[in-house]
């Protein structure tokens, strides 16, 4: 099993690099972005309390993630490997992910950790915002973004570079530039 973590400050271009990896190595992508928003947009009770925190520009509490992305990972029948796109995002959602892969005897390959420098990030974000109509992709929010992403996320590089799986990438550049940096890393594991 391929199971790649993505990792980046929001607007590093996980989503867009996370398309990139599923086409050629064919295996399947969780994005708990995307996954939220459907809840959100569908008005679930999920939904509901999510859109309290993203609002605010919080993190969703653990074990709502992690028992959503479980349901998410399962129900992929004859699976190549997952990139998690968006999780984890704490040092306790990176143990809660190792937990929930090894009880189904897998472990995480590689996590690629996109470095964009920040005020390139504001940039793609509220340029994302404007196309996109995104209502978090506005100045105010992607600032508190970038702190909850320093202060809360950061801590992952050395977790992960502890547990032998990290991979600098840098995030600045041509698209292809930056693909191929990463399934370099990618095939290295």
């Amino acid at each position: 099993m391929l199971n790649i973590v993505i990792f980046g400050a929001p607007g590093s271009g996980k989503g867009t690099q996370s398309e990139r990896i599923v086409a050629k190595y064919g295996i399947n992508h969780i994005s708990t972005g995307d996954v939220l928003r459907a809840e959100i947009k569908n008005n679930t009770e999920l939904g509901k309390v999510a859109k309290g925190y993203i609002d605010q520009g919080q993190l969703l509490p653990d074990n709502l993630i992690v028992d959503m992305l479980a349901a998410k990972l399962d129900s992929f029948e004859e699976s190549k490997g997952v990139i998690f796109d968006g999780f984890p995002r704490t040092i306790a959602q990176a143990e809660a992910l190792k937990q929930m892969l090894a009880a189904r005897g897998q472990s995480v390959t590689v996590m690629l950790d996109l470095d964009v420098p920040e005020e390139e990030l504001m940039e793609r974000l509220i340029k994302r915002g404007q196309e996109s109509g995104r209502a978090d992709d506005n100045e105010e929010t992607i600032k508190k973004r970038l702190v909850v992403y320093h202060s809360q996320t950061a801590p992952l590089i050395d977790w992960y570079k502890q547990e032998g799986q990290y991979a600098h990438i840098h995030g600045s550049g041509r698209l292809e530039d930056i693909t191929a940096e990463i399934c370099a890393a990618i095939d290295q594991k």
